[in-house]
């Protein structure tokens, strides 16, 4: 058993139980965050979260996250309905309102949905919301039946008196337990019973979204709507100079003809009338600096950039001693590209600005900041403005952005109608915000045995947290681009540097489905093999001795290479690659079988995982989890590339930026280790791993070192 009161909380400083208006049952709680933020501040209960119980027995939970296909609307609700003792059907998610300080997520401190962190943080403050309303329950039938608590039991959402037979649901007992005390402790279930968490549940979101019922963002109609076909600047950082509305105002359908400072949009009465109008418009554009930009330049830029001391983010040990001392140095440089997000929802936003008021419909990460940039762009006060937030067709990061939504808003301004703007996959492509572009310098000193006793790695690129969130960008560090070098391994001497290298204005670094960690992975894993291949030692041998400090990663490797039948023969021109990473508290580690053709093309066999996420509320979601994790990272290894040429992004829809098809996915299986460890975050872990293992994996095949991404077939073509 744990309680509340073991995590230092008050009691009366965490819940209250209320009645519902309307009647029925309200628990209000304060995630841990939220509270110790309202506790320095000196303030009065300030709930950020709701569980309420109406008169039928169903379970309403008011909670921050945001389901975008990672599961969220399934996991939250078995944290409350395991220790509320319902069953999964009977919790109803509600979107919680847009409000940073009410709402924030419990680890990061504002509402957001990102960073795998919705189970870690809700995972204990939910179930401990879920027990405390089981025992006010409970607390109301014992009062009723006049009989002790002890002696009743609670299923389904019933709560029994064997002694006598009696029942009664928790309907039917919401209004009594609104009028009974919260005790001073709140116990827990042991793990061993646990009927909910760890068992594989159906998502509860999939039966509307397979039959056509969900709502998304770009689903919304409110009355009186047209919709609005957008272009920006085809030149990053260009702006609008003026257009020939004439051609798309002959269009049947087309009404508006709109522009901002950098866009320009045709509003119709339906989208084919408005992207023909948009076809159309003859516009020309002031492209400014970036005019004759060019991906050359860029890579020119940064490689000088990366020459730079940069910022000390570690210093461990004496590395200049162990360099000095070395039997082999090993002095490498890996680069990784500019990458979109590709969310098969292309950004769209739905405004209506009036005179009193503004409401926008869209799905987004970060309601509270929608909210926040619509009220500065209208002049009205943030409770005028109303976020209606709906389920997310692909975030990956991408809609932890607003600039789709400040578009939208001073496109909506001109007209008194609501206005649906939505971008088209060209358009979403071209602008979107791109994971950083890092160039790297990468070394490491190593013993007679080929073993390191030293390792740098200086990081190169663009900072998002000094853009996105300034507080957290601390003494030159963006501590998201320095994620995961080095790893999680235990070098006798480590030397990690900072250069903060920003690109030209008007390209946006931005998050990515597991950013820093997916770029510095790559290098490290990429690195690690190279050693180990020098050594003429085995990957996963090599890996054993840097890892005494976390022996669960070690578990993963011994556990993955039984799996992956690392020890058996391959064919010619097949190859085994292996990959680890601790992020997000999780360990995980990937084996890529892959087989490479005489023209260089890579072929990923087969995918197998073995992870250590602690506690899985839903073992079939671990599972998709890598599953899309893989599959997501694999598009980006072999194609993910943003390209630019005359300032403009070349790629625009799927032919040119490429995903990963159907008949292209390798078979992936997935191992989970029993673990009574909290849950880890896993949305973003197999993303990380699976390039560093197929480029491992491409070396075992050709012998052939790759130290830039996308893969290139030229580079491995036979002559």
């Amino acid at each position: 058993m744990n309680s509340i009161a073991q995590s230092g909380f008050s009691r009366r400083g965490f819940l209250k139980a209320s009645a519902a208006v309307g009647g029925g049952l309200l628990v209000s709680f304060v995630l841990p965050r939220g509270l110790l933020d309202a506790q320095a501040a000196g303030e009065a209960f300030n709930p950020n979260a709701y569980v309420r119980i109406d008169r039928s027995g169903k379970v309403f939970l008011t909670i921050q996250p945001v389901e975008m296909g990672q599961g969220t609307y399934t996991s939250m609700p078995a944290l409350i309905a395991e220790e509320l003792e319902v069953g999964l059907d009977q919790v109803v998610i509600e979107h919680a309102p847009a409000d940073d300080k009410r709402y924030a997520n419990p680890v990061l401190g504002f509402q957001v949905t990102g960073g795998s962190t919705s189970v870690p943080g809700n995972w204990k403050p939910l179930r401990e919301a879920g027990a405390a309303a089981r025992i006010l329950l409970v607390s109301a039938a014992a009062e009723r039946w006049k009989v002790s608590p002890d002696s009743c039991s609670v299923e389904k959402g019933v709560v029994m008196h064997a002694a006598s037979g009696r029942k009664a649901s928790y309907g039917e007992l919401v209004d009594d337990a609104a009028k009974q005390k919260l005790p001073a402790t709140i116990p827990l279930k042991a793990p061993a019973d646990f009927k909910l968490i760890g068992t594989p549940a159906r998502r509860t979101d999939s039966p509307d979204k397979v039959n056509g019922k969900a709502v998304f963002g770009i689903d919304v109609h409110p009355e009186g709507m047209k919709v609005a076909a957008i272009q920006l600047c085809p030149v990053a950082g260009g702006t609008f100079a003026s257009v020939d509305e004439s051609p798309a105002m002959a269009v049947k359908g087309v009404r508006k003809v709109l522009h901002s400072d950098t866009a320009v949009a045709v509003v119709a009465d339906h989208m084919g009338a408005a992207r023909k109008g948009l076809a159309l418009l003859q516009v020309k554009w002031n492209e400014g600096a970036n005019a004759k930009l060019t991906s050359a330049k860029l890579l020119e830029d940064i490689e000088v950039a990366s020459r730079q001391e940069g910022v000390q983010v570690r210093n461990e040990g004496d590395v200049a001693a162990a360099m000095a001392k070395a039997k082999q140095k090993v002095e490498v440089v890996y680069q990784v590209p500019f990458l979109a997000h590709a969310c098969l929802e292309p950004v769209n936003c739905t405004v209506h600005v009036r005179k009193d008021g503004c409401d926008l419909w869209l799905g987004i990460q970060v309601p509270a900041r929608a909210k926040a940039l619509a009220a500065q762009l209208t002049g009205l006060p943030e409770d005028k403005v109303q976020v209606h937030n709906h389920l997310i067709g692909g975030g990956f990061g991408r809609r932890l952005e607003v600039d789709f939504v400040g578009e939208s808003v001073k496109l909506a301004r001109q007209v008194d109608y609501p206005l649906k703007v939505v971008w088209s996959r060209e358009e979403d492509t071209r602008h979107s915000t791109l994971r950083p572009f890092h160039y790297n310098h990468l070394s490491a000193a190593l013993d007679e045995q080929g073993r390191p006793t030293a390792w740098t790695h200086k990081v190169t690129g663009g900072s998002i947290l000094a853009r996105w969130a300034p507080a957290a960008f601390v003494n030159g560090i963006d501590r998201d681009a320095i994620r995961d070098a080095a790893g999680p391994y235990a070098f006798p001497n480590i030397h990690v540097r900072y250069v903060r290298h920003e690109p030209p204005a008007g390209i946006v670094p931005a998050f990515w489905r597991g950013v820093g960690h997916t770029q510095n992975g790559f290098m490290v894993e990429g690195l690690l093999d190279e050693l180990a291949v020098l050594a003429k030692i085995d990957p996963f041998e090599y890996r054993y001795p840097l890892l005494e400090k976390h022996p669960r990663a070690v578990a993963v490797l011994k556990a993955l290479r039984e799996k992956s039948g690392w020890d058996s023969p391959l064919p010619a021109g097949h190859g085994r690659g292996l990959a680890l990473t601790y992020c997000f508290s999780t360990y995980a580690a990937q084996v890529a079988e892959v087989s490479v053709s005489d023209s260089g093309e890579v072929t990923v066999q087969r995918v197998t995982t073995v992870v250590d996420c602690g506690i899985a509320i839903n073992p079939d979601s671990v599972v998709a989890q890598i599953q899309g994790g893989t599959i997501f990272g694999l598009t980006a290894a072999l194609f993910g590339n943003i390209t630019f040429k005359d300032g403009r992004a070349e790629q625009g829809n799927f032919d040119t930026y490429r995903l990963l098809r159907i008949n292209e996915a390798p078979r992936i299986e997935t191992h989970r280790l029993d673990s009574s460890e909290p849950p880890g975050g896993l949305g973003e872990v197999s993303t990380v791993t699976i390039a560093p293992a197929v480029v491992n994996a491409v070396h075992a095949a050709t012998g052939k070192r790759l130290r830039t991404l996308p893969i290139d077939p030229q580079q491995l073509r036979k002559a």
